[in-house]
């Protein structure tokens, strides 16, 4: 076995034999450490067609937990062609916030032992083990060199981090200088570590956080990897009695609970950003802020029609709450923070008593596992109805940085120790 040196933080060991890979496979428990929900890229969001054929695209993540050996996941899920890849390499970046990288831990990715792959439309393709040990909260540069994509995309524009496109094929450079810069990321979904020889098996998982704007992180820092899964994702480490855990984003900016708006609807995409997630044990839940505000967003509608908004909301909190338990994820839900003073959905005063009747019905006893009261901490003492100044954007909808460290800070770490 011929095996490299370990730097810094990431104490890397990569072995040439790819059988040697696949055998550590087979005894590995994986859990998830990175995710990005797919959705396909609205037009101010996809990229021309020429800079996704013969292209480089390196994409900067940042991990949750840490592992033995890491595993790419790569999706085709809304393209309408094959998506043609013909380099895939994972690397340590010099900085989260440039193209820049080591290269001397520069490892490349094999899919079924082929260097290349096509991925069907609709597919998702799960690479080879890469023998890379990696450290909790380290960020990992994804690059690959796309021959052709197609002219429907697949990503996810809210990433916040930059990455980097480039003609021809450098997936193999050590920089990227004369790349084009750009906020999102493209057929990425998911990076998933080993935890074999590192903690016991029951002590490892991945909790997944089902969301909308909030979640995604509008309004955090770009390349600071301060949104509020970010802030539990380090607390989680940081105290976890129990060994390495995962925390999973899967929030897409304007999602709702019932009808597709950016991205599919939390019911549609279910099973794919939940259920399909590597060592799922739990699941956040903070959806609705989208489907409230949208109701009267182009003008007021009936009472009746509130009612019945409320009623279709928790119906699709049990929902999911259902298909989770079936599948053994225990489910906590969190209540959605106040939006009164928002520019974009004018909420009145039916709006609020659905909000009001929504927080009640996730608050009371029997429907979730446990309850993360945000509203409770987000809202203004003194205009209830409103984000505490401190804890707003400017935008009364969207939590600032501060907003979401707070929030971050207010799950409970106990939740995940049972």
């Amino acid at each position: 076995m011929r095996c490299a040196r370990s730097f810094g933080r990431w104490a890397t060991v990569v072995c040439a034999l790819l059988g040697t890979a696949r055998g550590a496979a087979a005894q590995a428990k994986w859990v998830g450490s990175w995710a990005a929900a797919q959705q396909v890229p609205e037009p101010a969001n996809a990229l021309p067609a020429e800079w996704l054929t013969d292209s480089t695209l390196r994409q900067i993540v940042h991990l949750s937990a840490g592992g033995t050996a890491l595993r790419i996941h790569l999706s085709n899920e809304f393209g309408t062609e094959p998506l043609r890849i013909d380099s895939v390499r994972v690397a340590r970046p010099v900085s989260i916030a440039g193209a820049k990288i080591d290269a001397r831990v520069d490892f490349a990715v094999s899919f079924s032992g082929a260097l290349a792959v096509a991925i069907p439309p609709g597919a998702e393709y799960v690479s080879d083990p890469v023998l890379i040990s990696t450290a909790a909260l380290a960020d990992v540069a994804v690059t690959m060199h796309i021959e052709h994509a197609g002219p429907q995309q697949t990503g996810h524009p809210g990433s916040r981090a930059t990455s980097y496109v480039a003609h021809g094929n450098v997936a193999m450079a050590s920089d990227l200088p004369d790349a084009k810069h750009i906020d999102h990321w493209y057929f990425l979904s998911g990076v998933d570590v080993s935890v074999s020889n590192r903690v016991s098996e029951p002590a490892a998982f991945s909790v997944v956080i089902l969301g909308d704007s909030i979640t995604d992180g509008h309004a955090a820092t770009t390349n600071g990897n301060d949104r509020w899964p970010d802030v539990l994702a380090a607390r989680l480490e940081g105290s976890s009695p129990r060994g390495q855990v995962g925390v999973l984003n899967e929030g897409i900016g304007g999602n709702h609970l019932l009808t597709d708006g950016l991205g599919p609807n939390a019911l549609a995409r279910f099973d794919r950003d939940v259920l399909a997630k590597a060592g799922v044990r739990y699941l956040i839940v903070l959806e609705g802020v989208n489907d409230l505000g949208g109701l009267t967003r182009m003008g007021e509608v009936p009472e009746a029609d509130h009612q019945a908004l409320v009623r279709s909301i928790t119906s699709a909190y049990e929902q999911i709450v259902l298909r989770a338990h079936a599948e053994g994820i225990q489910v906590y839900g969190a209540t959605v923070l106040p939006y009164a003073g928002s520019d974009y959905y004018h909420p009145g005063p039916l709006n609020q008593q659905d909000l009001a009747a929504v927080n009640q019905w996730i608050r009371a006893a029997g429907h979730f596992d446990a309850v993360i009261d945000f509203d409770a901490v987000m809202r203004d003492p003194e205009h209830p109805d409103r984000l505490l100044p401190a804890y707003d954007s400017g935008d009364h909808l969207h939590p600032s940085p501060a907003g979401y460290k707070k929030m971050g800070e207010t799950v409970p770490a106990a939740l995940f120790q049972h």
